[in-house]
């Protein structure tokens, strides 16, 4: 169905969100019709982000506000959700608009298909009414479901539609880019480069797919790499679990803006734990690319700052590969905890794959490397 009339369905005014490749459609739509406009659309950090923000909208307007998210966010809303909406605390209304990764019957990544599976269960043992919105669900079923709703709401509760594959439509294209001249594939090439052999933790998305194809190229092992699978933002506390356990190997975490964000409270503990085998890279492009390109926050914060503030005892910025390959050599060399921002433009190869081995098989040929010489 078209966005718009799914939009004008909803009634809403107001929409806070973290983007998802399924709602792509609806974000492109409220990119270009708002932007990030503070009194009807803010891309958050996280989703429990959101339901804070929306809470907060819904008690000074009385207005019902919409959130929109991959449904791997429903973790991230649970909290807020069952100790803060629901009906036996505050009874604050809100619509939640839910990408349907991992659809039982429809091929998708390995970290969708759990998810996939309890997506709906998840929501009724919240207590949240959900419809699911297929590619052929007509707008007279969207204003009849919507009047059902509307009862729910009145009554303080909350309800959701699930988006499946290619439900919403919109037309019109946006690009998103910035000005920065690095690609971050070839800023994952100098880092693997310089790496050699110590183990890499890289952020779900399109950063772990490009390092599997460089080794792919480079005729590597795979086994010195652990590709973060969904958990986003949890990388860096992965690597930190490793650096701890490994103090004498070098750990490097390759980590996105986005997914730092989403969960910036790990920074400060990593900081805190101070691992001098510890190099963090953040590769900062503005935007959540593998979900559409969305911006971030991230250009509105000195990250190096963030880090420095932190506790983070090495702390680096740079714009292009001579800086990078400097500082990746340094960071080889010294036994600090480092931070290193490498600022990159938006984009990938069309033609970017997967990786062909399993979570699993990643898994065990990456704990066989980290412990053969035990």
């Amino acid at each position: 169905m078209k966005v718009l009339d799914f939009i004008k369905t909803l009634g809403s005014d107001f929409y806070t969100g973290v983007p998802d490749s399924q709602l792509k459609p609806l974000c492109n739509y409220l990119m270009n019709t708002y932007g990030i406009d503070n009194k009807h659309h803010i891309i958050a950090a996280n989703e429990g982000n959101c339901v804070g923000l929306a809470a907060g909208y819904y008690l000074a307007t009385s207005k019902i506000p919409v959130v929109y998210m991959q449904n791997s966010g429903e973790g991230n809303i649970i909290n807020p959700v069952a100790s803060l909406l629901n009906e036996k605390v505050y009874s604050i209304p809100m619509i939640f608009v839910i990408g349907w990764r991992g659809q039982p019957g429809v091929h998708d990544e390995p970290q969708h298909i759990y998810q996939g599976e309890i997506t709906i269960k998840l929501l009724d043992d919240m207590n949240i009414s959900s419809f699911i919105i297929k590619k052929d669900t007509t707008k007279e079923e969207i204003k009849n479901k919507m009047k059902n709703f509307k009862k729910n709401l009145k009554e303080g509760k909350q309800v959701a539609f699930v988006i499946e594959k290619n439900a919403l439509e919109y037309d019109q294209k946006i690009e998103y880019k910035n000005d920065n001249k690095m690609n971050r594939e070839e800023i994952i090439e100098h880092i693997v480069k310089v790496s050699k052999n110590d183990p890499i933790i890289s952020t779900t998305g399109k950063a772990s797919r490009e390092l599997f194809e460089i080794r792919e190229k480079n005729n590597e092992s795979h086994e010195y790499d652990f590709l973060t699978v969904g958990s986003m933002g949890h990388s860096s506390s992965i690597a930190l679990g490793i650096a701890i356990e490994k103090p004498e190997s070098k750990i490097w975490c390759i980590d996105g803006d986005g997914a730092l964000l989403m969960h910036m409270g790990s920074a400060a503990v990593i900081a805190s734990v101070k691992p001098n085998n510890f190099i963090h890279i953040l590769i900062n492009n503005g935007a959540h690319e593998t979900v559409g390109g969305m911006p971030t926050v991230a250009n509105n914060i000195n990250l190096p700052k963030l880090a420095e503030a932190c506790g983070y005892k090495k702390i680096y910025s740079v714009d292009n590969f001579k800086d990078l390959d400097k500082v990746l050599k340094e960071a080889k060399k010294n036994n600090k905890l480092t931070f290193i921002e490498v600022l990159s433009s938006i984009g990938a190869r069309s033609d970017l794959g997967r990786p062909t081995t399993t979570a699993k098989e990643n898994k065990e040929n990456f704990m066989k490397y980290l412990n053969k010489n035990n």
